[in-house]
């Protein structure tokens, strides 16, 4: 297994290598280089939030403090996950239907884009540039919770999209071999 990984750095270059979707590559780029920063953003933003909190006794802090490393958390594992499950299909062998690779950073692209959605929706008012865009000023009149829905929604569909697309062994035996290439780019 020369070509095989060991844990999640390692099976980003391998999905990346071993997929023949371009969408999967550029997704693979893109997808990882924005886990690593919103990794390091919230890593530098719990730094701070722990210095300026270091002085109260309170039970609250820490207890909010976990609750923002879940959320950082929540942010990257659906950007991180179509990459991951690309990986173990191809170094597995598991059976897919045609255009698995291709549909999972569909679905990446998607959750980015809902995580761009719902931080739109739940920008504080001070940070709300005015606009004269209907859908912008539509998002910044919808109550800020609502800006988790997005995210949410993209990110089960992200894992919605890889069991649709996993074959069984009844559909992997009579596959046809001409589906294959529509997996192609």
């Amino acid at each position: 297994m020369a070509d095989s990984y060991r844990g999640v750095l390692g099976a980003i270059p391998y999905a990346i290598r071993s997929t023949d979707s371009w969408a999967m590559r550029v997704y693979g780029v893109v997808g990882a280089l924005t886990a690593g920063l919103i990794a390091v953003v919230v890593t530098l933003a719990l730094v701070v939030w722990m210095g300026e909190t270091a002085e109260v006794q309170s039970g609250t802090f820490l207890f909010s403090r976990s609750l923002f490393v879940l959320a950082g958390f929540a942010a990257v594992a659906p950007l991180l996950a179509p990459l991951l499950f690309v990986a173990r299909r191809h170094r597995r062998g598991d059976p897919v239907k045609p255009g698995y690779d291709r549909k999972m950073a569909y679905g990446g692209f998607l959750f980015l884009a809902s995580l761009y959605l719902g931080m739109v929706i739940s920008a504080p008012a001070g940070l709300r540039d005015p606009t004269e865009s209907v859908v912008v000023n539509a998002l910044y009149a919808l109550p800020r919770p609502v800006g988790l829905l997005p995210p949410v929604v993209a990110g089960l569909a992200v894992f919605w999209i890889h069991y649709r697309f996993r074959a069984t062994d009844e559909e992997s035996a009579s596959g046809d071999p001409a589906d294959a290439a529509l997996d192609d780019d």
